[in-house]
């Protein structure tokens, strides 16, 4: 639920905001970055951590495009599932 209002959502960090805006951006067709949200994410990640970043979203859409080629579907295994944050734990 909170994933949808992910920009408001106190469940979210600024760190997850910026991963979640590269994921959108980078499902969109064109896929561009604006360089705010590059600027955003170089405040977060460093080279290496942006470099895996970008290349799991990009294997995510690869995977869900090519899975509607062939007509892949759920098979039932999580419906009604959902994929549990961690809680946040205040600094000591």
């Amino acid at each position: 639920m909170a994933l949808s209002r992910y920009q408001s959502s106190p469940a979210f960090d600024e760190t997850e905001r910026a991963a979640i805006d590269l994921a959108v951006a980078m499902a969109k067709t064109p896929t561009e970055i604006p360089s705010e949200l590059t600027a955003r994410l170089r405040e977060h990640f460093d080279e290496a951590q942006l470099v895996e970043l970008a290349a799991t979203i990009a294997w995510e859409n690869y995977l869900a495009r090519f899975n509607r080629v062939f007509g892949v579907r759920s098979s039932g295994f999580s419906e009604g599932a959902f994929c549990a944050m961690p809680e946040k734990h205040a600094a000591a």
